[in-house]
């Protein structure tokens, strides 16, 4: 049996990592910018963070949700009380996808309707509901085409108001920073207008914080520079440092019953003990405060260099467009400097690390960016 070939693939197999760095099995070192798609929110192999997966495993490391799990309340008030949301409750999923297709079916629960509106370059997921919210035809199979959903320009306000006016909508979902789509920003004033117009017409906010949550802008949630706060909050990504756990933060005005949302996996003994551990050195490390002092360097450098054309994003979730090809860029990095990146369409290098990357690791980056940009 073969593997469906549905991955482009670096002729590199990465078997051990450290911090910000991975090795292949000859010892090569390789920089790590990418963070496996800002998975890896505390680095590679931390030890605190082994050491709670290991005795965790040790111990029990599955129950289903129909006993009682001290780690996932554990997990629900330092969640709490680090991202400043610790009147909202919290359900714990295996993905940001499946992050999203709850919380909108809190939101559709909630005011009895069905459309959603979305923003153009938005991407959501890749399940069923998930890929409905998502603007990319290249994933969005048949089956999954639906009049549910409207998209409308980032940071066009008018577009919002004109159909939000109309009341059929349950929810409007926005990424706190769009990553797929380049690192697009929606502004602090426009963030603060669409929670005014979706309030004064009984629509739910929905923060997706899957990739630009958990510290990596500079705040917990990349929404929090602009003061406000969502109905719901999706966030996975980051979470885990690479174990599958995802959530929805549900503010205090939404009524939960017994069923109403379910999942097999999610919060389960071994994803709670993981999330606890990221929680523990994000806050005894200051993560949060090193990604935006560290991005900040990275960006300020990044656009005094020559032959970039824009670079866009805060702290550690940087878009880097250039006027050549991203992608053999990006493959240059990897086999000549040993660095990796993360990409994203034609012209935009994406820089996902660590959120422990220092300002050494940050020159080393930009040492090797500079040298092949001018080739």
């Amino acid at each position: 049996m073969n593997l469906f070939p549905v991955y482009s693939l670096y002729d590199v197999e990465p078997v051990k990592g450290c911090g910000s760095y991975i090795y292949d099995a000859d010892g090569t070192e390789y920089l790590d910018l990418y963070g496996g798609h800002a998975v890896i929110s505390i680095g590679h192999a931390q030890p605190h963070y082994v050491d709670m997966i290991s005795r965790q495993v040790a111990t029990l490391g599955f129950y289903s949700n129909s006993v009682i799990n001290t780690l996932q309340n554990q997990l629900a008030q330092r969640l709490g009380e680090i991202s400043g949301l610790d009147d909202y409750s919290l359900f714990l999923v295996n993905s940001g996808a499946e992050a999203n297709e709850n919380a909108i079916k809190v939101a559709s629960f909630h005011t009895g309707k069905q459309r959603v509106l979305a923003f153009k370059g938005a991407f959501h997921g890749r399940t069923s509901g998930a890929v409905e919210l998502t603007d990319n035809p290249k994933i969005n199979a048949p089956f999954n085409v639906t009049d549910k959903v409207t998209f409308v320009p980032l940071n066009d306000i008018d577009a919002v108001q004109r159909e939000l006016a109309t009341g059929e909508y349950c929810a409007a979902i926005i990424e706190g920073i769009q990553g797929v789509a380049g690192i697009q920003m929606p502004g602090d004033d426009f963030l603060r207008q669409l929670r005014d117009v979706t309030t004064r017409h009984g629509v739910c906010l929905i923060l997706d914080e899957v990739q630009s949550g958990y510290g990596r802008t500079g705040r917990f949630f990349a929404h929090q520079y602009a003061g406000i706060k969502p109905d719901l909050v999706t966030m996975a990504k980051g979470m885990g440092n690479g174990f599958p756990v995802g959530g929805v933060l549900i503010a205090p005005h939404f009524q939960a019953w017994s069923g109403m949302l379910g999942t097999t996996f999610g919060g389960n003994h071994l994803a709670c003990a993981a999330a606890i551990a990221v929680l523990d050195v994000i806050k005894e490390q200051n993560l949060v405060v090193n990604a935006e002092q560290v991005g900040s360097y990275l960006i300020e450098r990044l656009k005094a260099m020559p032959g970039i054309k824009e670079v866009r994003g805060r702290g550690l979730m940087i878009g880097i467009e250039i006027e050549g090809s991203a992608p053999e860029l990006r493959k240059r990095l990897v086999y000549d400097r040993h660095v990796f990146t993360g990409g994203a369409g034609q012209h935009t290098v994406r820089l996902l690390p660590a959120l422990g990357l220092t300002i050494a690791q940050a020159d080393a980056f930009l040492q090797a960016f500079a040298q092949e940009l001018g080739k």
